[in-house]
């Protein structure tokens, strides 16, 4: 099915970033409607949905925009296919609506993409089968593709790297694929369009509390040092899995403690070339050996395989896999793709922590029973925090804070919501082929002024050139390398040594945009973290 396209944005030149534009405004006296900490999907929604109604607002990341848990996702834009077994079929029209304006509104980072279930048992095609109709059901005129039954010869021919031996047949089904990192920069950029300010590298160090009830907050900008004192009518505290330490911070200042409300959950990717699975396709297993999913999903000229879910504790900001998740999904993929990638054909291997909303009472420690969905909890003081949710449902979760917000009488009401119909910045007519290699397509609307910048004819690697480089410093907050070849260019996630053969000459062109540290040696211990298996 071919989406309606949205209107493209009017033509303009980008908004600048320039750093000591942005650190002036934050010095500035002011008392903002709205402050959020942490620039993940569910801050950078906050943000924009607020800005999007008319309130100030200021946002405040720690490191960068989608750093955690928001880049590392399985790159899919999903109505929750598992919610239909739990009967919760009213969070599955949440997300299959969500999912057509993501589609709708991003056209350069979202698209449609076709799932094949391959089944090795004859029950599995009609049980699975079934269930997907009802989907398409559910999805009505949002829908992207009907569900079909697929005979042997058929699914081998949409997946031609399924492993042959045993096969049946399967089941097509259509879903979103989408660039996580590249939607949160959006996000960003659009909140900046419509007045909001938003800072990365500025962490929050402390809560101003006046009368018992929050007032603002103290922040220090990482690269010189520089404190602020920022006032707000409301602070949403939207920090991922690390929350509770916000949430512990203001319950000191009442003498008390939190109950910490995140069970922190680590998914794990694999990648590999796309020789192991040819075509644009992509394989769900519902239901391996184990009981867990499994996906191999073409992406940027690669295929993530994946993903885990493994209870974690520690709150790293580089989490790595475990060998066991590593074993697992190179043995599951083994059983269903025809070539059987091995240790030494990965090309990087990434971890996200999910921050799972825990239950009232703990059960054995495993994550199966813990909430997908998201919380919002309002503290004595007026802290609304936030935790959990998913990629697709980032305006439904933010449009949820804000009532909230106004429930508790800190942000007054504010325009009729327009981020359904919001294009974000970039969105162009047309469609985005996620599975091809990475290149000016990303850009959308904005291709044609990245070209016009110095460098648009030196090509760092195939998908990257000197002019991509100054226009993440120009226009998309980048400070590192790590921000280019993690985040704006998804290099480090799809090669993590050919990465890493970058840095010193993205490192060149960032100092040479910023005058700053560029962080190449950081960047270069990630990069070796990106390329090792296991801790």
């Amino acid at each position: 099915m071919t989406l309606a396209p949205t209107p493209t944005l009017p033509p303009a030149l980008p908004l600048t970033c320039l750093r000591a534009d942005l650190l002036a405004r934050l010095a500035a006296p002011h008392t903002y409607d709205l402050a959020v900490i942490g620039g993940g999907a569910t801050g950078l929604g906050v943000a924009l949905e607020a800005a999007a109604q008319g309130h100030s607002v200021v946002l405040l990341e720690s490191h960068d925009f989608a750093k955690g848990t928001s880049s590392r996702a399985t790159k899919l834009v999903h109505g929750g296919v598992r919610y239909l077994a739990q009967g919760n079929l009213s969070l599955v029209r949440e997300a299959l609506h969500e999912r057509a304006v993501l589609l709708k509104n991003a056209p350069h980072i979202a698209r449609p993409l076709a799932f094949v279930m391959p089944s090795y048992r004859f029950w599995e095609a009609p049980f699975y089968g079934l269930g997907l109709k009802i989907y398409d059901l559910l999805a009505g005129a949002a829908g992207l593709g009907r569900t079909e039954f697929l005979s042997r010869a058929q699914t081998l021919d949409l997946i031609p790297g399924a492993q042959p031996q045993g096969l049946k047949g399967g089941v097509k089904y259509w879903d979103g694929q989408f660039d996580d990192a590249r939607l949160a920069l959006a996000l960003a950029r659009t909140a900046a369009l419509k007045g909001a300010l938003l800072v990365n590298y500025c962490p929050v160090t402390g809560l101003i509390h006046e009368g018992g009830q929050l007032a603002g907050l103290h922040a220090r900008d990482q690269e010189s040092g520089r404190t602020f004192e920022i006032r707000a009518r409301c602070i949403v505290n939207a920090a991922g899995v690390w929350v509770d330490q916000l949430r512990q911070l203001d319950a000191q200042a009442a003498g008390s403690t939190a109950t910490p409300m995140v069970a922190p959950s680590q998914g794990v990717h694999l990648v590999v070339d796309q020789c192991f699975w040819p075509g644009d396709n992509a394989l769900l297993v519902p239901k391996t050996r184990d009981g867990r999913v499994l996906f191999a999903v073409p992406w940027l000229g690669k295929l993530i395989l994946g993903t885990t879910d493994t209870p974690r504790e520690d709150l790293a900001r580089e989490p790595q896999a475990f060998q066991e998740e590593v074993d697992f999904i190179l043995r599951e993929s083994a059983r269903y793709l025809r070539r059987a990638p091995q240790v030494a054909d990965v090309r990087s291997v990434w971890v996200g922590l999910r921050p799972l909303v825990r239950p009232l009472q703990s059960g054995d420690g495993s994550t199966q029973g813990l909430s997908r969905e998201h919380t919002v909890l309002v503290s004595q003081s007026g802290l609304v925090t936030v935790t959990g949710g998913k990629w697709t449902t980032y305006r439904a979760m933010a449009a949820d804070v804000l009532a909230h917000c106004q429930q508790a009488g800190r942000l007054p009401a504010g325009a009729p919501s327009p981020t359904a119909s919001l294009p974000l910045v970039g969105a162009q007519a047309g469609t985005h082929s996620l599975t091809q290699a990475p290149g000016l397509h990303s850009y959308g609307s904005e291709a044609a002024y990245v070209q016009s910048l110095p460098g648009a004819d030196r090509w760092l690697c195939p998908g990257l050139s000197q002019a991509m480089v100054r226009f993440a410093a120009r226009h998309e907050y980048a400070r590192t390398v790590e921000d280019v070849l993690a985040r704006r260019s998804r290099l480090l996630f799809l090669d993590a040594r050919l990465a890493e053969s970058l840095a010193d000459d993205v490192a060149g062109v960032l100092q040479e945009e910023t005058g700053a540290d560029p962080g190449l040696a950081e960047f270069l211990a990630i990069s070796r973290q990106y390329q090792r298996l296991t801790a």
